[in-house]
């Protein structure tokens, strides 16, 4: 089977022929038609992500497909499930064994493509949104990066949870997409003052930030007594230093937020999450933004599309066997 493995840190992704691989007791073998990427795949390619297999190892940490053969005492999926699984790695592939437990039936009426591109990012917003910020109805948020493939989420989420979303990206196309998902207001994060223009609408209760750097700053300066700020990640490379006399003044609380962490010490928390989303989606309440999609063979083009903040929302890569 054709997979695209990282062979040695800092070096591009390469497109390999490896066997087919064997579930083992308690995981099933999925065959892949979906894979979506994530600013994580890049920070693994440098050997920088917070957890790394052995090299070699598949690059690809959410996938879509369906079931073909159970490992031993497995019973449940069951062969032939449409199903997704976050399983950290593994997934830029045309097979993958992944746990059994970690499976998730999808709706019929969701695409492998759209089931690929909807764990990670929609769980990370409600995850962090409602469960960690507990944000409530009327309070205003203020989402970073928000047309990137989590911060696009975050805008619906905010929606959803109904907040007033003010959504923050670089440049009016960006921004077009946020407002489509619900932002009730825009700053452009390449020409307007963003704390100006926050405080000005109130100051902001809860700050959704997988950016870092000089916009943490701002967003900080910018927020309400007792905010609650969200740090997802730092998609600028640069990892913000919080002074602490800031928050407390304010009485703010800084929430940091790793969503993978769940799945080992907490995982009833993405399992009720996902189960919620799925349900917004059935309903017509969600409605995941795939900017681009590319076959197997043009992963290094989807990982640039990425790393150079080019793409909306979610990045999806096709399988070949979508094609069969």
């Amino acid at each position: 089977m054709k997979a695209i493995q990282v062979i040695h840190f800092g070096d591009p992704p390469a497109l390999v022929d490896i066997p087919k691989p064997k579930p083992g007791p308690g995981q099933v073998l999925i065959k892949i038609f979906s894979c979506g990427l994530n600013f994580a795949d890049l920070l693994m390619l440098k050997g920088t992500y917070q957890e790394l297999p052995p090299l070699p190892f598949t690059l690809g940490m959410e996938v879509a497909g369906e079931v073909i053969e159970l490992g031993p005492d497995v019973n449940h999926p069951t062969i032939g499930s449409r199903i997704a699984v976050f399983g950290g790695n593994g997934g830029l592939a045309e097979f993958g064994i992944f746990s059994a437990d970690l499976c998730i039936s999808i709706p019929e009426s969701m695409t492998f493509d759209v089931a690929s591109a909807f764990q990670v990012a929609y769980s990370t917003s409600h995850v962090a949104l409602d469960y960690r910020a507990k944000l409530q109805p009327n309070e205003n948020l203020l989402v970073l990066g928000a047309a990137g493939g989590v911060g696009l989420t975050a805008v619906e989420i905010g929606k959803v949870l109904g907040a007033n979303v003010i959504a923050a990206a670089r440049g009016p196309e960006k921004l077009a997409v946020a407002k489509n998902a619900g932002a009730t207001h825009l700053i452009d994060t390449e020409k307007d003052d963003l704390r100006k223009i926050v405080k000005e609408l109130g100051g902001a209760d809860v700050v959704y930030d997988p950016v870092g750097g000089e916009l943490f700053k701002s967003a900080l300066r910018a927020s309400n007594p007792e905010a609650r700020l969200l740090t997802i990640g730092f998609a600028s490379g640069d990892i913000p230093q919080i002074p602490a006399n800031h928050l407390l003044v304010k009485n703010i609380n800084i929430i940091g937020f790793y969503w993978g962490g769940y799945q080992k010490f907490k995982p009833t928390v993405i399992s009720n999450s996902l189960i919620k989303l799925f349900e917004l989606y059935v309903a017509g309440k969600i409605q995941p933004h795939i900017s681009n999609s590319v076959e197997l063979e043009e992963t290094q083009k989807g990982l640039e599309l990425l790393r150079s903040r080019a793409s909306t929302g979610k990045v999806t890569v096709r399988t070949n066997n979508s094609q069969k």
